[in-house]
């Protein structure tokens, strides 16, 4: 009697995944990893609270506008008019730090590379930020001198619990 001929086609479970020890499956297209697609599905419930357009007159609150305008803060002033939420959690369960001290200001966000860092930031701003080898930005000066804002004060007032 000849030996039984091995079969050269894969069952169906094995052409599934199912019974393998593959890595589990994610969006790669939407996600850096599947931590950050479980980070997803864990924010998928936040809710957005529209932004309030103010409009003021040119004759009011004239300090305030020059504040603005020397800031080149024009584009964080006026808000979007629309807005896709999915893409926006996308980007923050992409932007969250799965290593504890390990921030990367490149975030992967529908196939495409987003930099969020200061570069990007003041890009954004339409005038970029240029500082010297050693310089820091204010922001960084009055964060590091010893009577600083108490950050973990700020955010117990202001975030929401959960």
């Amino acid at each position: 009697m000849a030996p039984k001929k091995l079969s050269t086609k894969r069952s169906r479970r094995d052409a599934t995944g199912e019974g393998s020890s593959a890595a589990p499956k994610f969006d790669s297209h939407r996600f850096r990893s599947v931590d950050h697609q479980q980070r997803f599905e864990a924010i998928r419930g936040w809710l957005f609270h529209r932004e309030r357009r103010v409009q003021l007159r040119e004759d009011e609150y004239m300090d305030f506008q020059e504040e603005i305008a020397r800031r080149c803060w024009t584009s964080l002033v006026t808000p979007m008019a629309k807005f896709n939420p999915e893409i926006v959690l996308e980007f923050y369960a992409n932007a969250w730090p799965m290593k504890e001290g390990v921030r990367d200001m490149h975030l992967w966000v529908r196939g495409q590379w987003i930099p969020f860092d200061a570069d990007a930031l003041s890009q954004f701003l339409g005038e970029p930020l240029v500082l010297e080898e050693s310089e820091q930005c204010e922001f960084s000066q009055r964060r590091n001198r010893p009577d600083s804002f108490d950050e973990e004060a700020i955010a117990q007032l202001l975030c929401i619990l959960g």
